[in-house]
């Protein structure tokens, strides 16, 4: 009888050890053939050729059971495009142009400058108190205009979206969009030109705000590097409230020359935007001057000797402003920048930039070709007899 009872007790603990063990094995075998079916189904939904229901997405055909048979990719990082295009990067001073600078800024005893030139292409630079922060002036455009082409990148705002006039938005001073009643809409490429090229202030305000204010613009200056680039007040600032610094200038354009910041088809947008700017009395004039040209010559002169300068101006009175990338006939390019404060509408702020600039035409004439060697001939052989 016991051993009758043992045998129809043995189901009671053998049946969940089985369910257990046949638990286990479908388990295993569902895991191989799902990540079967996962290693199948990637490809296709990579290249578009299958549509995957709502709560399936790409991530899970991307997840652990991809993973051994994915191969590493190659991406083309910033700075990978920055090194076949020249970085923003100090090599060697041209120590000669430095004690130039010094000595102009040094005869003006009132006045206060910051200078700063690097050529990308091989380093060379020249500097006079770069980090010194001094009134931006409407030279802070440039940083600003960085900035919204970043977002413009980054898929965060539409180069066509158009931007709203407000009561907070209206600058006075220079530019024709704070003539337009509240509520005009105009689109962003036309906002960010009319920035640059006439150097609207509205137009500048309204940019501010679309960034997402000065906070947030502060901080993606300090993040670009622009140390001494702070927008304290909207524009017109004539107090001097916003500030920059030479090297920040010329910083924010090679960022974006270099490709180390924005994309291709942005700093295109950049060179096009800067390209329309109207006033070229004081980095491209003074630079005009020292290449032998004369005050007052057309605006293409410059073109006509091989030289274009995409730039920037500022002008509150008591501080002026230029930066811009200089194209050289032989294809390099440079970033020079120049900031100067003094008394309230004193010609010797203005005259102090030109001939800052004028100094460097040395530095940026290109060197003239190497003679080429004619190839030797030899002299013919006598005629056989």
């Amino acid at each position: 009888m016991s051993s009758s009872r043992s045998r129809r007790q043995d189901p009671g603990w053998r049946r969940p050890l089985l369910l257990l063990l046949r638990l286990l094995l479908m388990g295993m075998g569902l895991g191989v053939i799902s990540g079967s079916a996962l290693k199948m189904l990637a490809p296709q939904v990579q290249q578009g050729n299958l549509t995957l229901p709502a709560w399936l997405n790409l991530d899970l055909l991307q997840g652990a059971a991809l993973a051994p048979a994915r191969q590493p990719q190659k991406t083309k990082t910033p700075g990978n495009v920055a090194t076949s295009l020249g970085r923003f990067e100090t090599k060697e001073e041209i120590t000669a142009l430095s004690q130039r600078w010094q000595a102009l800024a040094a005869a003006e005893k009132d006045l206060q400058a910051s200078a700063f030139l690097l050529k990308l292409d091989d380093g060379r630079y020249a500097e006079l108190s770069p980090d010194t922060a001094l009134p931006a002036a409407s030279s802070i455009k440039t940083p600003i205009l960085l900035v919204a082409l970043e977002l413009l990148d980054a898929g965060n705002l539409s180069w066509n979206e158009p931007l709203t006039l407000s009561k907070t938005t209206v600058g006075g001073g220079a530019g024709w969009m704070a003539s337009k009643p509240l509520g005009s809409r105009f689109p962003t490429h036309e906002v960010a030109t009319e920035m640059i090229r006439v150097s609207d202030n509205t137009a500048t305000n309204l940019l501010i705000e679309r960034v997402g204010g000065k906070k947030l613009l502060n901080e993606r200056f300090n993040a670009l590097g622009l140390s001494a680039t702070v927008v304290n007040n909207w524009l017109p600032d004539l107090e001097g409230t916003n500030t920059t610094s030479a090297r920040d200038l010329a910083r924010s354009i090679a960022l974006v020359d270099t490709g180390e910041v924005l994309s291709t088809r942005s700093r295109d947008l950049f060179r096009e935007v800067m390209g329309t700017s109207r006033t070229n009395r004081l980095l491209p004039g003074g630079l005009l001057k020292g290449l032998g040209g004369e005050q007052g010559e057309p605006d293409d002169s410059l073109m006509v000797k091989g030289y274009r300068v995409l730039n920037k101006t500022g002008d509150i009175g008591i501080a002026y402003a230029d930066a811009g990338l200089i194209e050289l006939p032989d294809g390099s390019r440079a970033v020079a920048a120049f900031l100067v404060k003094g008394p309230f509408n004193d010609p010797r702020s203005t005259e102090l930039i030109r001939s800052m600039a004028a100094a460097m035409a040395p530095v940026l004439k290109p060197k003239p070709p190497l003679p080429r060697k004619s190839p030797k001939t030899e002299a013919p052989a006598p005629p056989q007899p």
